[in-house]
């Protein structure tokens, strides 16, 4: 069911970009070791600040960098554009989840601002809608400012990046898993949540252990979208 009293506002975006600050520093670090890889994989500066900020793909940016070598051949390109698509497909079902919030927007408004959606702003947006927000500019807020802060934190890692070039070190990585863990909890209603919650930690977790790398994304949003479908029907 579409809302009907959806609005937008400066305050409402302002807000937006407050609340992902927690996610700061996780956000900042990723940036940071991607400007790191693409510079050691030969990128030049512009290059890297353009896949940086204009593919704004977060994991698929690295699982990309994994499969890109010199010289660079159309099949190669291939396969970089498919590990984008394969890890990026869960922002189709991400996307539709929040059509009850954008459905009334108008179209030129919509798409654009699409552009923008991550898994923070995405958990962040639902979070305040299943609160009563209706003013969308939660959603439009958080993701510029993620889109902005995700674009800056390369440009320094580029050029020395190799000084935290493993965020384990200091214990960054966390940052991110437990900024997601805690908006999860307001969303959670029941066995529904808890049965397709499982089922995506049980598959990212099995495919982490196998295979590695960041396929465990994929894997796990679908298997809990199917495990949620089903439960519905």
């Amino acid at each position: 069911m579409l809302e009907k009293n959806v609005t937008l506002s400066l305050q409402g975006s302002v807000r937006g970009a407050a609340l992902c600050i927690p996610a700061f520093p996780g956000i900042v670090v990723l940036g940071f070791v991607f400007g790191t890889v693409a510079a050691q994989k030969g990128l030049t500066f512009l290059e890297t600040v353009m896949i940086n900020s204009l593919v704004f793909a977060g994991a698929s940016q690295f699982v990309s960098m994994e499969v890109y070598r010199e010289p660079l051949t159309w099949g190669l390109v291939a396969a970089m554009i498919g590990a984008t698509a394969a890890v990026n497909m869960r922002m189709l079902l991400i996307g539709a989840s929040l059509r009850p919030w954008l459905g009334p927007v108008p179209a030129w408004q919509t798409y654009p601002a699409l552009y923008f959606l991550t898994d923070i702003n995405w958990l962040l947006a639902l979070s305040e809608y299943n609160k009563g927000e209706r003013d969308w500019g939660i959603y439009l807020g958080s993701g510029l400012m993620t889109w902005a802060i995700w674009s800056l934190a390369a440009v320094p890692g580029y050029f020395a990046g190799s000084l935290v070039s493993d965020p384990k070190v200091f214990g960054l990585d966390v940052v991110l898993p437990a900024f997601f863990a805690a908006l999860l909890v307001p969303l959670w209603k029941g066995k529904r949540q808890t049965v397709s919650w499982l089922a995506a930690g049980a598959a990212a977790g099995l495919t982490w252990y196998l295979v590695g790398g960041y396929w465990s994304i994929f894997t796990g949003a679908v298997s809990g979208a199917l495990a949620g479908a089903y439960l519905n029907d």
